[in-house]
C-alpha cells in the first residue's frame, strides 16, 4: 500500500445531513439522530442491508475467529458489515469481509473526528475501510476520541444495523450498551454462547437469558431475517 494513502488525513471527508437524500432514515429511529454525518468512501452502502458485529476488545483468539467466519459468510449471504473499529471483535469483523474483496462491503463508526484514527493500531485498516468501504462519524474533523463518545457511536450501530451479532461480551461492556440499543430499536440480538466460567462471556448469557436468539451458526442468524438477493 502506498505510504499517501497509510493516514485517513488525506483523504477527502464529507458531510450530509438530514435533508439529504443519503441520510439513513433508519437513524430517525433513534430520539436523538445526529443532525450531520461525516464520512469517507462510499455513503450509498448506508440504503442497503447491514448486519452489526460487535464484541470484546480484548477478545479471544477463538473469538477473532468466529468474528472473521461471520462477518465473511454474511457478507457472501448479502449483508454488509457494520462495526466500531475498536481493538479486537470489532477489527476482526471488519477484516473478515474486506479479505473477502466481495461485493459487499463493511462500514466503520468511529467516536472521534475522521482526520485521526483510533486506535492508532488501526491506520491500516481504517485506509483499507475508506478504499473499500465506508467510515462514519458524527463528529466533526478535529474532534479527539473521548470516553463518552462511544456509547453514542454505539448508538448509531444498532440503529443503522437489521440486527446485531454479539460474539463475546464481558459485563458492562460497550457490546452490552449496542445489544440493548438495538433491542429497544425493534433490531434483531443474536448472540455466540460461552463457556459458563468465562468473564468473556457473562454479558452474553446475560443477554440470552433476557431473550436473545442463542446463536450456534450463521445459519441461525439467516433464518431470522428477510433473504437478501446478491448484488
Amino acid at each position: 500500500m502506498h505510504k499517501q494513502l497509510q493516514s485517513t488525513a488525506n483523504f477527502r471527508i464529507q458531510s450530509i445531513t438530514q435533508e439529504c437524500s443519503y441520510y439513513p432514515k433508519r437513524l430517525l429511529d433513534l430520539s436523538d439522530p445526529p443532525k450531520r454525518l461525516f464520512y469517507i468512501g462510499d455513503i450509498q452502502l448506508l440504503a442497503q442491508p447491514m448486519l452489526a458485529i460487535v464484541g470484546a476488545r480484548k477478545a479471544s483468539p477463538s473469538g477473532l475467529l468466529l468474528a472473521q467466519h461471520f462477518s465473511s459468510a454474511l457478507g457472501l449471504a448479502g449483508y454488509h458489515i457494520i462495526s466500531g473499529m475498536a481493538y479486537g471483535i470489532d477489527g476482526a469483523a471488519h477484516r473478515g469481509i474486506l479479505d473477502l474483496r466481495a461485493t459487499c462491503k463493511t462500514i466503520a463508526v468511529c467516536g472521534n473526528g475522521l482526520d485521526r484514527t483510533y486506535p492508532p493500531e488501526h491506520r491500516e485498516l481504517a485506509t483499507r475501510i475508506a478504499l473499500q468501504g465506508l467510515l462514519l462519524s458524527e463528529y466533526p474533523p478535529g474532534t479527539s476520541p473521548k470516553g463518552f463518545h462511544f456509547p453514542r457511536r454505539n448508538r448509531i450501530i444498532a440503529a443503522l444495523s437489521l440486527g446485531v451479532v454479539v460474539i463475546e461480551a464481558a459485563q458492562k461492556s460497550g457490546s452490552l450498551i449496542t445489544a440493548y440499543l438495538a433491542s429497544s430499536l425493534g433490531r434483531e440480538v443474536f448472540v455466540l454462547p460461552g463457556a459458563i466460567t468465562s468473564p468473556l462471556f457473562e454479558g452474553s448469557h446475560q443477554l440470552i437469558q433476557e431473550g436473545a436468539k442463542l446463536v450456534r451458526g450463521v445459519q441461525d442468524v439467516l433464518e431470522e431475517l428477510p433473504s437478501i438477493r446478491l448484488h
